[in-house]
């Protein structure tokens, strides 16, 4: 019997369908040696070295891995093909006691039978680079972690964090509020003037004044186009006539596939990470059984298999005809700072249609794999072909133009028409009549419309996934986990799509500007990422990357520390008494969170949990006790008995303890007004 050991119970159903009965598949469930989830663990006296330990839920699962291994004619490990999936393999050979030089490591960048049988075709040693990369990582953050944290905990509140990328991340938030913030709106006016042709009526804009670039900044300049326009006629000065071809975009990368997932499907990252996930472990299919759909989900190339290519095109000649397929195959470019280690984003098989897979999927697993089907298989078709016709009038000093496009061919357009992209919805697709440069026509009336500039926009997930991607800040597999730590500790908020710094996220901002601004700087986190990638590439020395940031850290470190700057709040006085002296007692923030300590400190070293006021607001009309405003997981407020749970009863209004006299329903205050909670009882009284 031969072992496979994966990260993930979730795929040995997907993977045993291509093994054969000679396999045992093993799954770790994640890590099952790290560095502990308290304390540092990183020796920085000795070079750095981490101190990992078994993680304590793991131990009869690496008992059982043990006993299977030692069994086992062979043993492969098959963890995720990344950086974090090679240190996990590493871990798994130093438990077993493996030799370095032991070829036990492959890996397949999608469970499919041929991936996975020319994966065992072709064992490798573990690739240390790689773990050493994924060392200098996890020691990183782990230093930055758990020293820059308790600086914010001591200068600002309790039970703050800061990260490496985490905290740059949040600055990104931060400093588009700023701008939002300090943004002047500027005043201009659009222009456009309507002109007859036969039984067209043409809409232009107002583009020039005497040959030169021109939009009017006030009402007054407004007023001078029109009064020197007025009954005028037009001339048609230039007709422009071209042809235009727009090019598929590329297959998914982690950030792409996130960015349209939210922006076009509606799906959160934290929906759209977990259903890639169950899309790329596998998933049941209709007389399949469980199979996996799409390749890896974690990868920043857009490059794409000559097998799974051809596979495509293919296709696309039987289902769309030859037209559909470009004169030479599709290759699209990695960007210069991508890692490049799997293919793009996409579907394992063109088989499996996403309306053959529909009834079996969940709603959004189906969404998400028609998205990365259909994106995959425009990648691969021929360019959308378009007639552009763009004509230029003139009236005393002034220019108009106007603009019409008509598609001669779809080309891609024909598979995403629905998630068609943006440049090209936004396209002026006005139909244009037959005009000859000199012709003349009249002016049926011209609009005027006062507009402002806008400041930039607000970050949702998906366009900061986008800027921390352009930025070179973390890497596909963080993005979405980044974004979601900020969040949950309520340093930003979302509101719909967008996102806001709250003010503890402003004022964490402010202090690490003020002392770790060297660091905790966009610049900075994407040249410590490259050096990141030269060890993983080149071989560099981890120990030296982790060192040359440490050494000027550590200063930073001790100048904050020794700084008397602080953002603390200050404490609040109450109105209750000390007990022990007669003192007004104080709220103060602890490290357990708010409490009541003596103003007299340290004569009286009084201190006392706080009790917080209920806000009773009216009264329960099953049982008569009081109602409790609470807020429900949303934010919204509602009111419950405070009797809860012998009495369940709750209201979105208040309610006044009485029933109505008509129905018997709760009477509730509403508008200042006295009315029945029921929709259907029109009993009001004032």
């Amino acid at each position: 019997m031969k072992l496979i050991i994966i990260e993930s119970p979730f795929k040995r159903e997907a993977l045993k369908k291509y093994l054969g009965n000679g396999y045992e598949v093993f799954a770790t469930k994640g890590h099952i040696r790290d560095l502990p989830s308290k304390g540092l663990s990183v020796d920085i006296k000795h070079n750095f070295e981490p101190k990992y330990e078994i993680v304590p839920d793991k131990k009869e699962l690496i008992k059982d891995l043990q006993k299977k291994a030692e069994n086992a004619e062979e043993v492969y490990i098959a963890t995720d093909p990344d950086r974090e999936g090679e240190a996990i393999s590493w871990h798994v050979a130093h438990i077993l006691g493996f030799d370095e030089n032991k070829n036990c490591r492959i890996e397949f960048n999608e469970i499919s039978k041929k991936a996975v049988t020319k994966a065992l075709e072709n064992p490798r040693k573990i690739d240390l680079k790689l773990v050493d990369a994924q060392q200098a990582r996890r020691v990183l953050d782990r230093l930055v972690g758990y020293k820059l944290s308790p600086i914010l905990c001591k200068k600002i509140a309790p039970k703050l964090s800061a990260g490496r990328v985490q905290s740059v991340a949040l600055k990104l938030v931060v400093d588009r509020e700023r701008e939002i913030e300090n943004f002047v709106p500027e005043e201009y006016w659009l222009v456009n003037a309507f002109l007859k042709k036969d039984s067209y009526d043409i809409k232009t804009l107002l583009s020039t004044y005497k040959n030169k670039k021109y939009q009017p900044k006030n009402k007054e300049e407004v007023d001078v186009i029109l009064e020197n326009c007025k009954g005028k006629e037009f001339v048609v000065k230039e007709v422009k006539k071209s042809k235009t071809k727009s090019h598929a975009p590329a297959p998914f990368t982690t950030s792409t596939m996130q960015q349209d997932a939210l922006n076009k499907l509606g799906l959160s990252l934290a929906r759209t990470t977990s259903a890639a996930q169950q899309l790329y472990e596998g998933v049941d299919i209709k007389g399949e059984g469980k199979i996996a759909l799409i390749t890896y989900i974690r990868t920043d190339s857009v490059r794409v298999s000559e097998d799974a290519q051809n596979a495509c095109i293919e296709f696309i000649k039987n289902k769309y005809g030859n037209d559909f397929v470009p004169s030479k195959p599709n290759i699209y470019s990695t960007k210069k700072n991508a890692q490049d280690a799997h293919e793009a984003i996409r579907p394992i098989t063109m088989d499996i249609t996403p309306e053959m897979a529909k009834e079996t999927l969940t709603s959004d697993n189906y969404k998400l794999y028609k998205l990365i089907y259909e994106r995959f298989l425009a990648s691969q078709m021929s360019e959308a072909q378009y007639s552009n016709v763009s004509i230029n009038f003139t009236c005393e000093d002034y220019g108009f133009k106007a603009n019409g496009r008509t598609m001669e061919f779809p080309g891609y357009t024909a598979v995403y028409k629905e998630f068609v992209e943006e440049d090209n919805k936004n396209n002026d697709n006005n139909k244009l009549p037959k005009l000859e440069e000199g012709e003349l026509l009249s002016c049926s009336k011209i609009t005027i419309e006062q507009k402002f500039t806008k400041p930039p926009a607000r970050y949702t997930e998906a366009s900061l996934v986008k800027a921390m991607e352009e930025k070179g800040i973390g890497r596909p597999a963080t993005y979405a986990s980044t974004i979601t730590v900020i969040n949950s500790r309520k340093y930003t908020q979302k509101e719909g799509k967008t996102l806001y710094p709250t003010e503890l996220g402003k004022k964490i901002n402010d202090y690490l500007e003020k002392f770790f601004s060297g660091v905790i700087n966009v610049k900075f986190t994407a040249h410590m990422e490259q050096r990141l990638d030269d060890i993983a590439s080149k071989g560099e020395d981890w120990h030296h990357v982790v060192s040359s940031f440490y050494d000027g850290f550590e200063n930073l470190i001790e100048k904050a520390d020794a700084s008397g700057v602080t953002m603390k709040e200050p404490p609040k006085e109450t109105d209750e008494i000390c007990e022990k002296c007669g003192g007004k007692m104080l709220l103060r923030e602890g490290r357990f969170g708010q409490f009541l300590a003596c103003s007299n400190f340290p004569k009286c070293k009084n201190t006392k949990p706080v009790v917080f006021n209920i806000k009773k607001v009216g009264i329960c009309p099953e049982c008569k006790s009081n109602m409790i405003e609470r807020r429900s997981k949303k934010g919204k407020i509602f009111y419950a008995c405070e009797k809860y749970p012998e009495c369940k009863f709750m209201s979105w209004d208040i309610t006044t303890g009485d029933k109505c006299p008509k129905c018997q329903s709760p009477l509730i205050i509403k508008n200042k007004k006295i009315k029945c909670s029921s929709q259907s009882c029109d009993y009001i009284q004032e």
